[in-house]
């Protein structure tokens, strides 16, 4: 679990890294990888990886950790997934805001 919300986290970041050439400035939509399925694929990484950690720990601190960042990254990626729809005529209709076809 852990392993997985790492590789998710680490490619998601290089899609965003990537997303304008040197000089360009502006929003563009990330495609590619997790983010073909949710907007916040970076933050649904990063929560797996903290999850899987929590797991793996198996403690209460681990486990508030884990939480904790749900808490402030979920909301994040819910606002993210709203400016996207509300700036981009195009993007995606079926893609999600945070959890692979549910949320």
């Amino acid at each position: 679990m852990y392993v997985v919300g790492l590789t998710i986290n680490m490619h998601s970041d290089r899609i965003l890294k990537n997303l304008r050439k040197p000089g360009e400035t502006g929003y563009k939509i990330p495609r590619g990888g997790m983010f073909d399925y949710i907007s916040g694929a970076n933050f649904f990484g990063e929560s797996l990886e903290w999850m899987g950690y929590a797991v793996a720990c198996w403690n209460l601190p681990a486990l508030a950790f884990a939480i904790l960042t749900l808490c402030i990254i979920g909301p994040r990626a819910f606002h993210h997934h709203k400016y996207y729809k509300e700036k981009f005529e195009d993007y995606p209709p079926g893609r999600k805001a945070f959890i692979p076809f549910l949320l």
